[in-house]
Formats: structure tokens, C-alpha cells, sequence
């Protein structure tokens, strides 16, 4: 492989680093303290070589690399075939084809950083709407102060002193049981020597009860009854309105809440529409409308509910139902947040399993009307003040005329069906019957509220033609739907998108299975198995095919190395396999586009181009009899209503049900480990009480603690993370230079080390003169501190707050022993390096490359090798390159990349650690029929070809396209 030289005019090919957090500093402190680097402006390429012995003086040292073009040059007919590409083409269709997908990919460029960029508002035209009275009530915290006695004094009160309320916030928080902690309280002067004002669990209990002022209204059973049928089932509730104005009134919401709707734009001339957070969207705008038309000054609490029925006791065979709560003025990325509590339990829905009732179509009706009464009733509150509005005051103390209307469910489709009475197997939201589901060219409407509820009316009149209405308009005769009356509700447009569910269980977990039938599992499952380790990437030690009842996570999991595993597998009967290659990708950036946390109009043509691929290609699971119809509700909801939901409501995250089922642990599981498991309800009820008050509580001391604050400065959003983390002492304090050539495979180092620390002192030098210079340059230092991870962040969207809260971690270790005494392989993880020029998104100015040594250099010996006017990088990288990018393959769209070698030699070099994006994993080229000799330790050693896999995460899916 012949590289040109880098013209040594060019600045990109030089270091010059300015003062920041990545330079050395004689007055760094060591600790355990984890440090945190900022990336330099200006990111410079590194000085590859081919790898060599340190000892040889012709050791083939090559010249540094060039940057890469500003667009690929690679035509399709230099590009390597794909097995799944392989059938005859035209050079014309060829020639079309890679246009096609090269303006694809460039629109896709351009997507991507325009989302990346700040946004501009169109402010509601309609001042009053939002706007505060004149009223003003107490803050929050200020009013909670005057219902605690004592508390002018005593911070703590009503507990006498700091240890007083630690013990007693540790024992609730941690679920302490009853017994456990009176008999750790009954240790002889226990309670005397720590000042306790409790001497075992039930004065405890008493002093929470009495004592702590409730910020959440507290639960009520109500027995509910179905005239008609006899039947009478207990429901636990709560006020509703007491639960909205606890929610609104919180002070930690306080400087978040958003009271007003927006449309956000990308560029100044409102042209290109942007959806994210719930006040964004299309719903929030139309219904301030109304009402700003109605009864000026305005403000809407959009209602957002969930509920889904989950085990409580494995063993037991019971189940509890509960029905949660939040409001959209509470911004996204606090509300899916389960620290921040910004969800509420309205209720426990009836669980009874009605086995007195035979027959199993009155069964499901008995159940429905039950799932329908006991809504109704509690949200019969909402319905005066979502019409003529209510006073109520935020956490700050102002007041605002609220209209509390329910706008979103968020539920799965057992639930969708129940929630809006549509027959099992149709579509919730428009009138598609489930033999059309999948046609794309159904001609489909909206369901019609209007005329449903004209249907309903009649239901006491006449019961012969309202059970004929209700089967022509494909709705479950439900009596009396909680929905029917709701002021401002359309509970067919209120079904949200769902990504648990309707994703990963949804779509992903169908595709897993139509692939698991068309090609062996045998072979699916080796090649999973072979799969280099990635920080991302889950390890399933038996392959896919064998596991079952799959969660959300490990189809998430899976969707991360799916299109790797079957790119080279070829189909049975000599089938090609084109178009499943096709349909797979289709449906994953379908699956990825769907979770942007930001849309705009050409990410949503995009999820519906993905749509579109999907159905010119999925014939061929009818060929391969794997599927006859396509008529799946989920598959249906996603492509025919995905747009129109997202621009109604906002991006996905907004409703995300994975962080409902986040919730049961707390509000179901814990709630019911805390009882002696006989009639649960009412003790798990008290339980969630008191918990709720210690939690509120909690609150109010830290701010008492903080020297009572204002609230904007409570509960801030979390400053932007460092690109860079490190631990300031390394994992290897002191390794010889010679022990990295052989136990960290980096036999070039010390040259590849002699030629950065000369470029680095002569950045206008020749590349010849760098050579010359390195073979000469002696190291004063034989040994080095060695760091065998690094952790690094890269905000998807930097302008809005991050649905994921991990870093990006790369593993650098040779081979060792584990506790059982089992030898391990080394783990050298590859990377996506900025070589000069690379940009937030796309990969020009960016290189794979495979991490062999992470370091450090001796403290001692910065003056002696790097001139005092040239500063050094604090973490540097020993690196193995792989070649440059090129045009993607035109059927899966993976680019390939293989190893760069010169003269039978792998080039290599050192590199500054910040000039490492993230990592990125790699995925071998396995071919139609595996080397077994392959596994996860050796691939990236005796594997020559790869793909680079862009479905790790969301943030790599947005960069490598």
C-alpha cells in the first residue's frame, strides 16, 4: 500500500497545542481523583509508521499519512465486492447507484450537523397566554418550613438532630424492615449515646406520620361497582388535582417548568421545523390556540399517563396495576429521570382475575368496563378545571390559571387497545381493520372522536344498534369510556410512541426471528461468538438463537451487531441475499432515527425512506416462507403514525415507557417486599407515604443546609461533561519500554515515541528530517506509567440534554490471570482517531485505529526531551492504523477497513490521547463460511478485513454514516 507524503506546509500535519487542560503542569498534584481533560481547538494528525524492532536501523519507518479528501474518491468498481452484492450489473446502474447513495449520504451529512447546531424560537404570537397572575403565593420551601414546628431552630426538626435524621433517612430509603431496625435500636445506649428521638420502627413510623407535613395526597380505597354485572372491585387512588398541584408546586421543578408552547426552527428564516421536547410540538400550540380564543391568559398542564400490570411476587401469582402521572411542563430530561421523582402514583387499577365469570368474551368486557370505570373516576377531577381553568402556584410562589388537560397515554398495545376500546389486532389510532394492516397503500383515516362519541351516546337508548355501531366502527362496547367526556382529550391521538414496546419488543424482536429462520443458528450463533469485545457491545457467550423471553435491553443488545452477523452469510437455494440485507438495515436506522432525541423534516423523511426500503424488500421473507402478511399492529403504528405522533407530541424520549417500568421497582416490587404479603394494598399504599415524605423532607433539609437558596439555583441541570477521563495514577506505575514490545504487541514503540517527541519539537520540519532525527534521538527513560483504560464522553446532541448518561470506555491490557487463576486474552480496543480535520459528525478527518499502550511520560524527563516552548500532551497512545475510510457498500451501507500494512509491516504511531473521539468496534469480515480458528481474543490479530459497526450506540449511528 503506498501512502503519498504529507506536503509539510500543511498545518494539519503538525501539533501545536495552546494552553488548556492537556498539557503537563510540574505542580500536578497526584491522587485518586478522577481528571478531566478538555480536547484542544485544534486537532493535529499523527506520524504513522509500519511496525518494526526499536533495535534495527532500517526498521522501515514510513512517512506521515495524508489527510483524507474532503469527499470519497473511490468509485464502485475499485471498491471491494460485498458477497451480498455480488450479482451482474451495468456499469450504468452501478454508476447510478452510487450517486444515489452518495447524495443520500450527503444529505444525511448535512442532517446530522444542522442538528447539532442552535436553534431559533417562534415565541406563542398571544402574550397572555402562560402568564402569571397578580396573585403570589409562599415558595414552596418557605410554606413546607412554617408546617414543620421547630424548624426555625432545628434545620432537622422534627427529629432532634442530624444523626437523628440520617438514621432515620437510611432505615426508609434503604427498606429497612420492622423488625430490623427495632432490634438494631434496641443495642443497650444505642439511642441514648446518638441522641435518637425513636426508640424502635413504630415511634418512627409515628413521628413520619404526624410530624412531616404531606407533600402528595394520600391514598383512598373506593369500592367500584358494575351495576349491570353485580360485580365490586376495591381501587386505591389518589386526588388528582392534589397530585398536579403537588407536581407543579415542586420546588426542584420550579426553574424548569415550562408554561407556554414554541415552535423551534434550525435556521433564521423559520423554514426548517425542529420537534424535541413536549412544548414543541404541534398538540401543546393547537390547544393554547383554543383556548387563548376562549378565555385569554391560559396555561396548559399537559396530563401525561401510564399504566401497566406487572408481577409483584413471582411465586405468589399476584400482580398489582398502577396508573402513573407527570406533567410535559416538566422539561424531558428531568422527567425520565426516576431521581428526580417528577412522576407520581395516582393509583393501583383492580387486579381481580373475575374467575366467577365462565365465559371468557364477558370476562374481557367485565374487565374493560372495570379498566374504564376506574379511570373515570379519577379523573373525574380534571374535567371543570381543564375547561374553565384553576389558580395554582408554582414552586416559586406565582400564580397561573391552569387548564389541566390529558394530552398523552403512554402504554403498551394490550393497553392502547383497552385505553381507547379498539378491537385486538386493529390499529388504536386510525380505522385500518388488521387485514390491512400491512398495506402500505390502505387508504386509512384518523379514528373519528366525534362520531365515536355519537356512537356512545346512544348506548342506553337503544343497546341493539349500539352494539352494531360500535362493531361497524371496530370499538369494544364499552360503557361510558373514561375518555368520552374529557375536556380537550383525543385518546386515539394520545397514544404516544413507545420505544420499549414497540421497537425492541416490537419490530427488533420480530426481525430477530424471521433471521433466526433464514439462515442456520449454528452459524449465527459462531459468529456472535467471535465478535471483538466493544465497551458497548454485549458478549452472549452461547450466541443469540438459543435465548428467550427476551427483555428491552438485550434486544437493544442485539440490534447493536445484528447486520453484522448475516452481511456475508449467504441465503439457502442459492437465494441472494440483497434484499434481506436491504430490509434489516431498513428497519435498524428506522429503529435508531426513531430515538433522536431532536427531529426535523428530513430526519423524519428519513425514518420514512427506512419505511419505504423496508417494503420494496421485504418480499423475500415470503420467498424464503418465513412470512405470508405483514399485518402486524406494531409494525403498522411505527410506519403509518411515527411522523405524525412526533410532531404532535415531540421526539420519542418524551414517552419512553422504559422509564415507566423503571418506576415498578419502587412503587410495585419494593412497595410489596415491604408487607407480610396479606392484603397488600393498604400497607403498600402507607409504605409509598412515608417514603414520599422522607423524600420531601430530604429536600428541604439540603436546601435549609445550602443556606436557603433561591430556586434557581436548586436542582440545576448537570454542567457538560469532559471528553476526557482519566485517573491520575496509572494502572501500571512503572512498566519497562521492552515489556510493551512483547506483552502489549507494540514492537514499534520506542521508535513511533522518538518520532512524535521530534515532530513535536520541530513542527515545520520535513518528514524526512523527523526520520533522520528519530533514529538518532535516545530516550532518557526506560520505563513508563501505563494506563490500561480511559473513559471518554461525546454528547450526541449538544445542544440538548442527553438521554444517555455513560461514557464511552476503552479497555488497553495485555494478557492476565483472573481470580480462578484462568488466563484471559489481551483486550486492545480500536478507536476513531481525529487526524486533523474531523468534524462532529461524518468520517472525513477521522481513522480507525487499533490502542495498544496508553501512557504517560516521566515527569522528570519533559525538560530534557520536548523544547520549553513547545508543551506536551499529558496522556499519550501507541496506535496501530487501519486504512483510511471510503465509500460505504451501497447494499448494507458498513464502510470496510483492514489493517494498513507496508512491506508485510503494520503502520503505527503515537498519538496525543484527546485526539481519540471514541471508541469503535469493529466487525471481522467472516465471509460465507467461518475460520474457526477465529475467537473474541484473536480476531483483530488474525482477521484482515472488517466492517466498522455504526449501530454501537446512538452517538456513533450519527457519525459513521
Amino acid at each position: 500500500m503506498d501512502e503519498p507524503l504529507v506536503d509539510p506546509s500543511d498545518n494539519a500535519s503538525r501539533y501545536d497545542y495552546e494552553e488548556n487542560g492537556s498539557q503537563y503542569s510540574p505542580s500536578d498534584e497526584e491522587d485518586d481523583v478522577d481528571e478531566e481533560l478538555e480536547a484542544p481547538n485544534d486537532l493535529d494528525p499523527p506520524l504513522p509508521s509500519s511496525s518494526s524492532s526499536s533495535s534495527s536501523s532500517n526498521s522501515g519507518h514510513e512517512p506521515p499519512l495524508p489527510s483524507l479528501p474532503s469527499s470519497p474518491s473511490l468509485s464502485p468498481s475499485q471498491a471491494p465486492s460485498s458477497a451480498s452484492s455480488s450479482s451482474s450489473h451495468s456499469s450504468t446502474a452501478d454508476s447510478d447507484d452510487h450517486l444515489a447513495a452518495l447524495a443520500a449520504r450527503n444529505a444525511r451529512l448535512r442532517v446530522e450537523k444542522a442538528l447539532r447546531q442552535p436553534i431559533h424560537v417562534e415565541h406563542f404570537p398571544v402574550e397572555t397566554a402562560g402568564a402569571p397572575l397578580d396573585d403570589r403565593d409562599n415558595a414552596a420551601n418557605t410554606a413546607y418550613r412554617a408546617n414543620v414546628p421547630g424548624s426555625e431552630r432545628n434545620p432537622y426538626a422534627p427529629f432532634a438532630s442530624e444523626i437523628d435524621w440520617k438514621l432515620a433517612e437510611w432505615a426508609k430509603k434503604n427498606n429497612i424492615g420492622a423488625n430490623a431496625l427495632t432490634e438494631l435500636l434496641s443495642i443497650d445506649g444505642l439511642v441514648d449515646c446518638l441522641g435518637l428521638s425513636y426508640r424502635n420502627s413504630r415511634e418512627l413510623n409515628a413521628i413520619i406520620d404526624h410530624d412531616i407535613p404531606a407533600s402528595r395526597p394520600r391514598f383512598e380505597c373506593r369500592e367500584v361497582t358494575l351495576p349491570e354485572d353485580g360485580i365490586t372491585v376495591e381501587l386505591y387512588l389518589r386526588d388528582i388535582m392534589q397530585c398536579i398541584r403537588a407536581l407543579y408546586g415542586d420546588p426542584k421543578f420550579a426553574p424548569h417548568l415550562i408554561f407556554k408552547p414554541e415552535r423551534h426552527f434550525l435556521d433564521e428564516e423559520f423554514t426548517d421545523r425542529v420537534w424535541h421536547d413536549m412544548h414543541t410540538g404541534d398538540w401543546w400550540w393547537m390547544m393554547q390556540t383554543v383556548l387563548e380564543d376562549r378565555s385569554p391568559g391560559a396555561t396548559i398542564l399537559p396530563i401525561i399517563l401510564s399504566s401497566d400490570k406487572t408481577e409483584i411476587a413471582l411465586f405468589r401469582g399476584k400482580s398489582a396495576y398502577p396508573l402513573y402521572m407527570t406533567l410535559g411542563n416538566i422539561p424531558k430530561d428531568i422527567r425520565r429521570k426516576p431521581s428526580q421523582k417528577a412522576y407520581t402514583l395516582l393509583g393501583y387499577l383492580p387486579t381481580d382475575n373475575l374467575k366467577e365469570i365462565t365465559n371468557q368474551s364477558k370476562r374481557r368486557r367485565v374487565a374493560a368496563n372495570i379498566f374504564h370505570i376506574s379511570l373515570r373516576e379519577i379523573l373525574a377531577p380534571t374535567k371543570i378545571p381543564a375547561s374553565e381553568g384553576e389558580v395554582m402556584a408554582s414552586g416559586d410562589g406565582i400564580c397561573r390559571r391552569n387548564h389541566p388537560i390529558l394530552a398523552a397515554y403512554a402504554c403498551d398495545y394490550l393497553d392502547q387497545v383497552v385505553v381507547t376500546g379498539a378491537l385486538y389486532g386493529d390499529c388504536p389510532i386510525c380505522d385500518t381493520p388488521h387485514n390491512h394492516l400491512g398495506d402500505p397503500d390502505y387508504p386509512a383515516e384518523l379514528r373519528n372522536l366525534e362520531h365515536i362519541r355519537d356512537i356512545l351516546a346512544i348506548a342506553d337508548e337503544v343497546p341493539r344498534m349500539y352494539l352494531q355501531a360500535c362493531k361497524e366502527a371496530r370499538i369494544k362496547p364499552i360503557y361510558q369510556p373514561f375518555w368520552s367526556d374529557l375536556p380537550g382529550a383525543d385518546i386515539f391521538l394520545s397514544i404516544t410512541p413507545d420505544t420499549l414496546h414497540q421497537l425492541y419488543q416490537g419490530i427488533l424482536k420480530h426481525l430477530v426471528s424471521w433471521i433466526k429462520s433464514a439462515y442456520p443458528p449454528a452459524e449465527i450463533d459462531a459468529r456472535c461468538q467471535r465478535l471483538p469485545p466493544n465497551h458497548h457491545i454485549r458478549f452472549f457467550v452461547k450466541g443469540i438463537t438459543p435465548l428467550t423471553k427476551l427483555t428491552g435491553q438485550e434486544h437493544a443488545d442485539i440490534a447493536r451487531i445484528l447486520l453484522g452477523l448475516i452481511v456475508d452469510l449467504p441465503l439457502p437455494n442459492h437465494l441472494s441475499p440483497v434484499r434481506l440485507v436491504r430490509s434489516v438495515r431498513a428497519l435498524l436506522d428506522f429503529i435508531y432515527l426513531a430515538q433522536y432525541p431532536i427531529h426535523n423534516t428530513a430526519t423524519l423523511d428519513a425514518m420514512e425512506e427506512a419505511m419505504h426500503c423496508f417494503d420494496d424488500n421485504k418480499s423475500i421473507f415470503v420467498d424464503l416462507h418465513i412470512r405470508d402478511t405483514w399485518n402486524l399492529p406494531k409494525l403498522h403504528i411505527v410506519a403509518r403514525h411515527y411522523r405524525l405522533l412526533i410532531e404532535r407530541f415531540g421526539a420519542t424520549d418524551n414517552f419512553n415507557t422504559q422509564f415507566f417500568e423503571r418506576l415498578h421497582i419502587e412503587v410495585a416490587k419494593d412497595a410489596a417486599d415491604a408487607t407480610n404479603w396479606k392484603d397488600e394494598f393498604p400497607q403498600m399504599t402507607l409504605w409509598l407515604e412515608r417514603n414520599e415524605k422522607i423524600a420531601r423532607h430530604g429536600n428541604y433539609i439540603q436546601w435549609r443546609q445550602a443556606g436557603c437558596p433561591p430556586l434557581a439555583d436548586i436542582n440545576p441541570l448537570p454542567p457538560p461533561l469532559p471528553p476526557l477521563k482519566m485517573t491520575k495514577r496509572p494502572s501500571l506505575l512503572a512498566v519497562p519500554i521492552t515489556q510493551l514490545e512483547q506483552e502489549y504487541h507494540a514492537a514499534d514503540f520506542r521508535d513511533a515515541l522518538c518520532r512524535f517527541i521530534v515532530q513535536h519539537n520541530n513542527p515545520t520540519a520535513s518528514n524526512l528530517a523527523i526520520l533522520q532525527e528519530a533514529r538518532d534521538f535516545v530516550l532518557p527513560f526506560t520505563r513508563l506509567p501505563v494506563y490500561h483504560r480511559a473513559r471518554f464522553w461525546r454528547a450526541d446532541f449538544p445542544h440538548y440534554q442527553n438521554s444517555l448518561d455513560s461514557y464511552d470506555v476503552i479497555h488497553v491490557r495485555p494478557k492476565r490471570k483472573n481470580y480462578r487463576g484462568d488466563i484471559l486474552p489481551p483486550r486492545f480496543d480500536t478507536v476513531l482517531v481525529n487526524i486533523g480535520n474531523g468534524e462532529i459528525v461524518g468520517t472525513n478527518g477521522y481513522r480507525v485505529a487499533q490502542v495498544k499502550v496508553i501512557f504517560s511520560l516521566p515527569r522528570a524527563a519533559i525538560p530534557l526531551i520536548f523544547n520549553a516552548d513547545r508543551r506536551s500532551p499529558l496522556y499519550l497512545a501507541y496506535v496501530e492504523w487501519f486504512t483510511p475510510f471510503r465509500d460505504p457498500d451501497e447494499v448494507h451501507g458498513l464502510y470496510r477497513v483492514s489493517h494498513a500494512v507496508r512491506e508485510g509491516k503494520r503502520l503505527t504511531a503515537v498519538i496525543p490521547l484527546v485526539n481519540i473521539h471514541r471508541s469503535v468496534h469493529l466487525i471481522p469480515q467472516f465471509g460465507p463460511r467461518l475460520n474457526r480458528e477465529w475467537t473474541a481474543g484473536n480476531v483483530l490479530e488474525k482477521c484482515t478485513k472488517f466492517y466498522v459497526n455504526c449501530f454501537t450506540d446512538r452517538h456513533t449511528y450519527g457519525t459513521l454514516f
